[in-house]
């Protein structure tokens, strides 16, 4: 229930975003044109109150224990804001779960951007902290990154484009951001079962060949090239060639691996969004329509653009 006390609230917008593409495990990313929208509000009364519509609403933990609401928590204590006494969150998911499209990542850099954008009204600063409201924006993407595990769903998250990550040896991680061709066109392939982050993790060698990391560092680096340029299928096909992850998880995700091989006999580009299962195919204009041929009714097939602009908080309190 709302009261004269609350405060105003503030509405955050994050898309979803493809990590890996093929050959750049755990630095390449991809935001897409699919967003998840969270009101968030403070409250003067105690307690945490999760609406969601869509993706997700079926969750068991619509409380503190919700991922926004942690996110939120940890970004209050980092800038040395008081704990709100209540927060009300109004959620319309359309990122797909569990589904290798970065959700996880997207409702993290919602939390910390609406945790920075209500801290001045969370109330007065805890003595000797720096001061609520004072996360840069590389802040947040260390933050994101910090609560996320990794850097290559978070930088397009907030960058928006296409996106290179990487950490320094125990230190900070760092993204640029690049501009991908307009004429690649993404076409998410989203299929009715999930598979878990760290399941799919879990199947990666300790160790792999000398041979399979350097044809990698290639084809990573080829793909950069293939998605900033005018767009060739036969290029696409080469820069997205990967040795490092997506066979040794293909056990996990059987019918994902299959079509990815699917596809790419039939000279679609073809990857595994993320850890999956969804399947992520660099289109053009002149191959968009093969893509149905060869996909059967268990995949939802999802066009997409790129989403150049990343996650942003809106003004006013509308959607």
């Amino acid at each position: 229930m709302t009261t004269d006390n609350d405060r105003p609230g503030v509405v955050v917008r994050v898309p979803a975003t493809s990590a890996n593409l093929g050959p750049g495990f755990d630095s390449l990313g991809l935001a897409l044109d699919l967003h998840d929208a969270v009101e968030a509000t403070l409250l003067a009364d105690a307690g945490v109150h999760v609406q969601v519509e869509g993706e997700g609403a079926d969750e068991l933990d619509l409380g503190e224990g919700h991922l926004i609401v942690r996110a939120m928590r940890v970004a209050f204590d980092r800038m040395g804001a008081v704990q709100p006494a209540g927060i009300r969150l109004r959620c319309l998911n359309r990122i797909p779960h569990a589904r290798g499209l970065g959700s996880s990542s997207a409702a993290i850099c919602a939390g910390i951007l609406a945790a920075r954008a209500l801290a001045g009204t969370a109330g007065p600063r805890d003595a000797g902290a720096t001061g609520p409201g004072e996360l840069t924006d590389a802040d947040v993407f260390a933050l994101a990154t910090e609560l996320e595990g990794h850097p290559d769903n978070v930088a397009p998250c907030l960058a928006g484009g296409l996106t290179i990550a990487w950490s320094d040896h125990l230190g900070p991680a760092h993204m640029v951001k690049l501009k991908p061709h307009e004429d690649v066109r993404p076409v998410a392939l989203i299929p009715g079962f999930r598979l878990s982050t760290e399941e799919a993790r879990g199947l990666l060698p300790k160790d792999v060949p000398h041979s399979d990391a350097a044809a990698n560092a290639g084809r990573a680096a080829l793909l950069v090239a293939a998605l900033t340029q005018t767009p060739e299928p036969g290029l696409l096909m080469a820069a997205t060639e990967d040795r490092l992850h997506q066979d040794y998880r293909a056990p996990a995700m059987p019918r994902t691996a299959d079509l990815v091989r699917r596809l790419r006999a039939a000279g679609l580009p073809a990857v595994v969004s993320g850890a999956g299962p969804t399947v992520l195919v660099f289109a053009t204009r002149d191959t968009q329509d093969l893509i149905a041929s060869e996909v059967g009714t268990e995949w939802l097939i999802q066009p997409m653009n790129v989403d150049t602009v990343g996650a942003g908080v809106l003004f006013p309190e509308t959607r």
